[in-house]
């Protein structure tokens, strides 16, 4: 197995469709991006290689060779990540913006953090990318509202 620099232990069940068997997470696992590789251990099974899909509430992984798919029903295991923990840093021209107009960052909660880091990272040209970083700016609360 490559090294490890993050184990999980996590839960869900076992979903299969035309598109193959998903492991569908228990809980959405957060600070990972999405279509990431691991390796899922399941008790008295070898490791398999997964791929790590995060939508907005919920988390599957897609078995990399789907013959070692668990059986049907709930499952638990530990997952390894060779990449750790993946966290979005906010953009220096956002932080930016977001001092000059003196508004509060803080208050965006994981999710919402992450929908106005994509949002913004998706523009496509300089004024895009400045139009949504007043639309961001514009929607937080001015810090002196923030009890």
């Amino acid at each position: 197995m490559p090294e490890t620099i993050q184990r999980l232990p996590i839960t869900g069940t076992v979903a299969a469709d035309s598109n193959g068997t998903l492991l569908v997470l228990s809980e959405r696992l957060d600070g990972h991006d999405t279509f990431l590789t691991g390796q899922l251990q399941l008790p008295d099974s070898p490791p398999v290689q997964v791929q790590i899909l995060s939508f907005d509430d919920v988390t599957v992984l897609r078995l990399l060779d789907p013959s070692h798919a668990p059986p049907a029903g709930s499952w638990a295991g530990i997952l390894h990540l060779p990449h750790g923990w993946r966290t979005r840093s906010i953009p220096d021209d956002l932080v930016a913006a977001v001092h000059v107009a003196r508004r509060n960052l803080t208050v965006l909660d994981e999710a919402e953090r992450r929908y106005a880091l994509t949002f913004l990272a998706e523009a496509s040209t300089p004024a895009i990318r400045q139009a949504r970083i007043d639309a961001i700016v514009t929607a937080l609360p001015a810090v002196d509202s923030v009890s």
